[in-house]
């Protein structure tokens, strides 16, 4: 059974950083191309970084140059650091593949900008 665990998530002030893991099993996780997906309340789910299998990454605009992906094939885990935050950062934050499948979404990682 696939599993991708999310962490890392809490409660930080605007302007600062989180650091979110997502931990795969059961998946060949060096054959796919990986994405962070977020959904805040109201609002539907939109993938945000993505990093394919050679490592290229590529962005939503409006994380651009706060966000950073990246991934560990011999750990099967991949990372977001989130530099900057803001108040429209606030949401659950999923890992998945691109595309997505619906059975491998997790449990999320609530991250919430507030001061």
């Amino acid at each position: 059974q696939v599993q991708l665990v999310e962490s890392g998530g809490g409660l930080v002030q605007p302007g600062g950083s989180l650091r979110l893991s997502c931990a795969a099993s059961s998946i060949s996780f060096s054959s796919n191309v990986m994405a962070w997906y977020r959904q805040a309340p109201g609002k539907e789910r939109e993938r945000v970084a993505t990093v394919t299998i050679d490592g290229r990454t590529n962005y939503v605009d409006s994380v651009k140059g706060r966000f950073t992906i990246s991934r560990d094939n011999a750990k099967n885990t991949v990372y977001l650091q989130m530099n900057s935050l803001k108040f429209e950062d606030t949401a659950v934050y999923y890992c998945n593949t691109v595309p997505f499948l619906r059975p491998y979404w997790g449990q999320g990682t609530q991250v919430t900008v507030s001061s």
